[in-house]
């Protein structure tokens, strides 16, 4: 199966630059399935009905969040309604949505996608390991799924790792969101999950973690806020991930993909 995970998509460059790659990169890596985390795709912070569906009428098959999933309070309206968007995972019971969810992908395949958050660095949630552990085991690989993305929401690359090594040979993707970089670790483990540091984000680069610089350089070098963080709007790059899984539903191969704007680019041999 061939599995592509997108970064946190900021704001509108976010967006466009997704229109304008994905629906090309469905086509050339043969996709099977496409996770995207649209936490900051609404002017960087939350998502609204009419982006979700805009984005699934590009060819995203499921949405991951994270801390911002509840910035833009309409998602309440349409959570319930719509599996094929997540909110984190390790939210206490009785949160709207669902951290979880099985869907069937292009080639008939079923493909389990959990979307834990981080805590270190971040709001206390609970436990991340036991909720991801919860789903693995009511849906094992090679069993209830063909292939498992965890999409680890969170602040530390020390906690990203860990869910990595935990997850091991139980999943096919662990990928870390949050941090808007694209690490350079993109490895298979030793049990045969493929796995990154962070996705990285679909945004424009000539920025602070994809917002414009003004606003977070004052906060930096004066301490007071001058006024609201707004998505840089320049050329984005699309960042993701591009997994291949083999027998079993473990991974063979993992490679980035940047494409756009001002990163270095990268794209899977195909």
């Amino acid at each position: 199966m061939r599995l592509l995970f997108i970064g946190d998509v900021i704001g509108r460059a976010g967006r466009e630059v997704v229109a304008e790659r994905l629906p090309g990169l469905i086509g050339t890596l043969r996709l099977d399935f496409v996770v995207l985390n649209a936490e900051n795709a609404a002017a960087g912070f939350g998502l609204t009905r009419k982006i979700a569906e805009e984005l699934f009428a590009l060819g995203v098959d499921c949405v991951t969040t994270g801390n911002h999933w509840l910035d833009q309070r309409e998602i309440l309206t349409f959570i319930d309604a719509d599996d094929r968007i997540l909110r984190p995972a390790n939210l206490p019971q009785g949160t709207p949505g669902r951290g979880a969810g099985l869907f069937q992908a292009r080639d008939g395949g079923q493909v389990l996608v959990v979307s834990p958050m981080g805590r270190v660095f971040m709001e206390p949630q609970d436990d991340p390991f036991a909720a991801v552990a919860r789903e693995l085991s009511a849906c094992p690989l090679g069993e209830g799924a063909d292939a498992i993305i965890v999409d680890m929401h969170a602040e530390a690359s020390s906690e990203k790792m860990a869910m990595g090594h935990f997850c091991d040979g139980r999943v096919s993707l662990v990928v870390g969101s949050h941090c808007h970089v694209p690490t350079a670790d993109a490895q298979i483990l030793p049990g045969g999950t493929a796995y990154q540091g962070d996705a990285g984000a679909c945004a424009d680069y000539d920025s602070v973690i994809g917002m414009e610089k003004h606003e977070p350089l004052q906060r930096f070098t004066t301490r007071m806020p001058g006024g609201r963080f707004v998505p840089a709007s320049g050329p984005a790059t699309l960042c993701a991930v591009f997994v291949e899984t083999g027998v079993g539903g473990l991974a063979t191969r993992i490679e980035p993909v940047r494409l756009g704007g001002r990163l270095k680019q990268a794209m899977p041999e195909t």
